[in-house]
């Protein structure tokens, strides 16, 4: 009988009635079995963190600091069970995986240690005889929503961050990852979190818009973050709305690699190939459009074309019509005039779809402008600095980019000129650490999560005036 993963809520292992089956995206074997959220779960698990808040948000700082450095305990301990569940859920290679558990580790570090230093302020009232105070406090109940494409970082960000600052959470995982986002969950408990500071359930897909509903819906929860797509998130922040209830969101994006002339040409393929393809290009950093100057562009093609041939395999994509729309997207571009670099010798399928090189790539095609999500460098000329920076901010997303240049200042000019939430200098468009901001404008979203930005956007102020 196949292990069914049960949801956390109060610090106990539910499992319901209602399952569906997990498969492994490679071979479509089964995995296991997760439990399917009902309307009646999704309340458990909001009484049970409504009734942990009131303990939990006052908990000292220092306490909260302790228990999150037990978690990275737990972490390093049990590294190995999340990485075998990531690799079964996701088709991940090992490398991507080392990654989402040592950056995750290095995250719980960071906020383990950011914590304590959470204070208001003293500012100086106009009124003669008044003292004011303003006061930082967690909003409450926090729905968590994370995807499955880096199921450990994702995850771990969305529930504790808020968690330090105090509040409960709520984590709806990804029904493509539910034993890893569940594992992530109970390494909380083992830690020794209260029961309801962290509470985790998972639904069938179809049952997608009735449990989200009912949870936004619910006056215990205060705050919102999802990661996932944009088309998904217009929808949750439209439902946020109708509750006039705060949102945090990180979409999808089309990030671009700005190649200018005196590049390291080799180097900034290299960047190109690796953000385009690491984990089949199913990331919102994924670098989707590759804008090199005229006048270095067959150079580059060749180097491309090589950095290819050395960054190995492809996985599988996950993601159900991905074929589909990966193939329609290449189709539709080379019979509007552009060009396969490196034709497949397979006939590409979900379960192996190859690294592809796609230039001549013109602002008609749906390639230029639509997120693709799959392992395709897309190439586009420049004819000069400016005309690069207007083709990386032709685009209505804004989450990550870079620019290779030998020259810094100009570099430092070309990111103040890119509309988008960071800009990497000489690195990859993938670019992600605990201590630094992170997150989009335009529809890419709103917020930051990482280093103390992401502690204070789950918290709200309060202002107090007393008469001495």
């Amino acid at each position: 009988m196949a292990y069914t993963v049960p949801f956390l809520i109060n610090n106990e292992e539910i499992t319901s009635s209602k399952t569906f089956e997990v498969k492994n995206p490679l071979d479509h074997s089964l995995l296991w079995k997760s439990s399917a959220a009902t309307v009646q779960d999704a309340e458990a698990a909001i009484q049970s963190a409504s009734g942990a808040f009131r303990f939990w948000s006052t908990t000292k700082l220092v306490k909260r600091s302790e228990l999150i450095y037990k978690l990275v305990d737990v972490l390093e301990r049990r590294r190995q069970e999340l990485m075998d569940s990531m690799a079964g859920e996701t088709a991940a290679l090992g490398g991507w995986v080392d990654f989402n558990v040592d950056t995750s580790i290095g995250l719980a570090k960071d906020v383990a240690g950011r914590v304590v230093s959470i204070a208001g302020t003293i500012p100086e009232s106009m009124e003669e005889g008044t003292t004011a105070l303003v006061q930082k406090e967690p909003y409450g109940v926090v729905l968590a929503i994370a995807p499955w494409n880096a199921p450990m970082i994702l995850a771990l960000r969305a529930v504790l961050y808020p968690i330090a600052a105090g509040n409960t959470v709520i984590l709806k995982s990804s029904e493509l990852s539910p034993k890893t986002h569940y594992l992530l969950a109970s390494f909380f408990k083992e830690a020794g979190f209260p029961p309801g500071v962290l509470n985790v359930i998972c639904h069938a897909r179809e049952d997608a818009t009735l449990i989200t509903n009912t949870l936004i819906a619910n006056k215990a929860i205060r705050k919102i973050n999802f990661t996932g797509s944009t088309h998904v998130g217009k929808m949750i922040a439209a439902k946020a709305g109708e509750h006039l209830k705060p949102i945090f969101l990180e979409l999808g994006g089309k990030a671009p690699l700005v190649v200018l002339a005196d590049a390291d040409i080799k180097k900034a393929a290299g960047a190109a190939a690796t953000g385009s393809y690491m984990h089949s290009g199913q990331l919102c950093m994924a670098t989707e459009k590759i804008i090199v100057q005229d006048s270095i562009l067959e150079e580059f093609i060749t180097e491309l074309a090589e950095a290819t041939k050395q960054f190995g395999e492809t996985q599988a994509l996950v993601l159900p019509g991905a074929l589909e729309k990966l193939s329609n997207l290449i189709e539709s571009a080379v019979n509007q005039g552009a060009k396969v670099v490196n034709p497949p010798k397979e006939v590409p399928s979900r379960v192996k779809f190859p690294n592809l090189i796609i230039r001549d790539v013109t602002r008609e095609m749906e390639l230029y402008h639509t997120e693709s999500f799959g392992p395709l460098a897309t190439v586009i000329t420049a004819s000069s600095e400016e005309e690069a920076i207007a083709i990386a901010n032709d685009t209505e997303y804004g989450l990550s980019a870079a620019v290779w240049t030998a020259d810094l200042a100009k570099g430092l000019k070309i990111a103040r000129k890119i509309e988008s939430g960071a800009v990497h200098i000489n690195g990859m468009t993938v670019h992600d650490e605990p201590t630094l901001p992170h997150g989009g404008i335009k529809e890419s979203g709103f917020g930051r999560f990482g280093g103390s930005w992401g502690i204070e956007e789950f918290l709200t102020m309060k202002t107090v005036t007393f008469m001495s």
